[in-house]
Formats: structure tokens, sequence, C-alpha cells
């Protein structure tokens, strides 16, 4: 008799545990819902003023037997999976998103088709300081096959008495070079006002990871009719990192090549830690080519061939790094800078890797 009467009693409980799903199922619905009307409205998704109304409206009418603290427990905890349902509706409509676009997108800079399967090198000093300097380094770079220099002109340096980048006059010295050697320059602008001037000498715009969330130049770069290489920031997640990229091409440009160069953890044995696992990750949730900056992540020039080794390995569509004709010389980052015999041997011990480097 017992036996039976527990029988009953549990399938009341699973009757009312399936009422309770449908019901949860239909309020998820509601919620998607106001997530799409605060989207279109430009409101905050989290409401905390509604959320400690539905908590008091709880307590009014709990009749028991459970205490309202545990029930409000509970609904808390319903209202934090509606928000996430939400958020997770809105990545789907991400314009980076792979969901939005299954297919890669390409990028093509001179002759190089990046995001084609193949690896490609951005390869450059840390900074500019003169004509010879960056002559040197693109001969080399050139004499592997290489097609993309980098240099800094403008350098946001954690010291306002570090060296700064010599401005303009180097963007102007990095055009020279690479028209002689037939190169495309990447290089960093920090100010919006910058961009339309920098257009002149500049293929690919690089934005910086201190700039990573400067949404006003990530706004204005949305609008050039150049590609863009978006570095991680320093502390930055990959959803933040996915976000940056989406104020880019939400303005029309979607020529957007993500960059992963290391964040800010407690190790300090390398200047930054790798997020390695970034890349497929990235490579899964957009539809953006995807490189890795072997010489900020690391801040050491040793490590910097395993680096790169483990970033195509794993999926990246490219690496950049820096080199410098004399490093201990150079005006900024003298350490992680290979010199060229140094950067001859990791060119040399890359390729050697695979027979699938078009270099």
């Amino acid at each position: 008799m017992v036996s039976n009467e527990l029988e009953v009693i549990r399938t009341e409980i699973e009757e009312l545990s399936l009422k309770i799903l449908d019901l949860l199922n239909q309020r998820g619905v509601l919620a998607q819902k106001i997530g799409r009307i605060k989207k279109m409205k430009g409101t905050q998704r989290f409401d905390p003023v509604r959320e400690r109304s539905l908590l008091d409206l709880i307590a009014e009418n709990n009749k028991g037997p459970f205490d309202t603290p545990t029930l409000q427990h509970i609904f808390k905890s319903i209202f934090q999976a509606s928000l996430e349902l939400q958020e997770g509706d809105n990545r789907k409509e991400l314009l980076v998103s792979r969901k939005r676009k299954p297919n890669n997108t390409v990028i093509k800079i001179k002759d190089e088709l990046i995001g084609d399967g193949n690896p490609h090198f951005v390869i450059g000093p840390c900074a500019v300081e003169s004509e010879e300097q960056v002559r040197c380094v693109a001969k080399v770079i050139k004499d592997h096959g290489i097609t993309l220099i980098r240099g800094g002109a403008f350098k946001p340096r954690t010291s306002p008495y570090d060296f700064q980048g010599l401005g303009f006059e180097g963007l102007k010295i990095l055009r020279q070079v690479a028209d002689k050697y037939n190169l495309a320059v990447v290089s960093e602008i920090l100010n919006p006002n910058d961009l339309e001037k920098a257009m002149d000498y500049v293929d690919v715009i690089q934005i910086g990871s201190r700039n990573m969330q400067n949404f006003e130049l990530l706004k204005a770069a949305g609008l050039v009719n150049k590609p863009i290489l978006l570095k991680r920031g320093l502390s930055a997640t990959i959803e933040e990192f996915m976000y940056a990229a989406e104020y880019i091409i939400e303005k029309g440009n979607d020529q957007i090549i993500l960059c992963e160069r290391g964040i800010r953890t407690y190790e300090r044995a390398t200047r930054n830690t790798l997020d390695i696992t970034a890349v497929p990750i990235l490579k899964k949730e957009t539809h953006l080519p995807v490189f890795v900056d072997v010489t900020h992540s690391t801040g050491r020039k040793d490590l910097v061939l395993p680096a790169a080794r483990a970033a195509l390995a794993i999926g990246a569509d490219g690496v950049m790094a820096e080199v410098h004709p004399d490093p201990p010389i150079a005006l900024s980052d003298p350490a992680q800078q290979m010199n060229i015999p140094e950067f001859n041997n990791f060119m040399n011990k890359l390729k050697s890797k695979s027979d699938d480097f078009n270099l």
C-alpha cells in the first residue's frame, strides 16, 4: 500500500516537473523577445530594478513549504540563465560570427590572400628608426618571399619618457622602402584623426592591444577602405575581443585580421602569456583570419620559433614577429627582436617543418 502511494506521488512529481520545464521554456521564449526589443531600443539587457521587483513579488506570494531565500536563490538562477540566453542570441547575430557567415573571410593584400589556408607572415622592426634600418629588414624579408612589412611609427609606450616613434615621418620611410621592394605596410595608428592621412602610407591599419577598446578608433577604422589588423587587449576576454571587431565590421569594414598577442597573467617567465587556444576558438566562433604575434606574446626571441610552430600547427593564418638589424641598439624592445641571422634561421626552420609553406 505504501509502495503504491509512493509511486503515485513520484508520478505526480514527474508530471509537475514536465510542466515546470514547459513553463521555463515559455519564459525563455519571452526573455528572448525582451532581449530583441532591448537591443532595438539600445538599452541594457540586465535591469537590476526589474530583478528586485520580481524577487519582492516572489517573497510576497510565497506560501511555502520552501522558505523565501531558497526560492529567491532558485529564481535568481533562472534570471541569470535568461540573461545568458539573451546574450547567446545576440552572439548568433554578430556580424563577425561564423553562424552569420559560414565561409572564411579572405583578405587580399598585395598578392597575398590572407585566410586562404596558407601561412602568411608580417615581419619588421618594432619601431621605425631610420630608412637604412627599414631597408635592411625589407631586403631580407623579401628574400624569404614575404610581402608584409610591419613597423611602428606611432609607439604607445608605458613610460612617457620612452621613444614614442617618428610619427608620419616614420610612415613615409615605411612607404618609400615598401614601394622599392614591392611590400605592403602594416603599421599602428593611435588617433582616429590620423586615419585619413595615414591612408596614403599604410596598406593595413594596425589597432594595438592598448587600443582594442578605443571605441572611437574602432568606429573610425570601420569607415575606411583598408584592412584592419586588430590585436587582442592585454587583459581582454575572447568575447570582448570579438565585440571589438564587431565595432569595426558594424560600420561596414569586414576586412579584419584578428591577432592574438598574449594576455597579462601572473606568469613572469614571459612578457605575456600566449593564449594559444584562442586561435581555434576564434576560428570556430568567427569567419575572420587569425594571426599570432609571437614576439609580444613571449617577449623572448629564444621562444619565437616554438611559439610560431605552435601557432601554425593549431590553425593560425599567419605569424607576426619583430626583426632588427642590430637589436642591442634598438630604441624600442631590444631584447625581444631577432637579428638578421636569427631571423633567417627562424624562417628556414619553419619552412623545413612543412612542405605546405608557400614561401
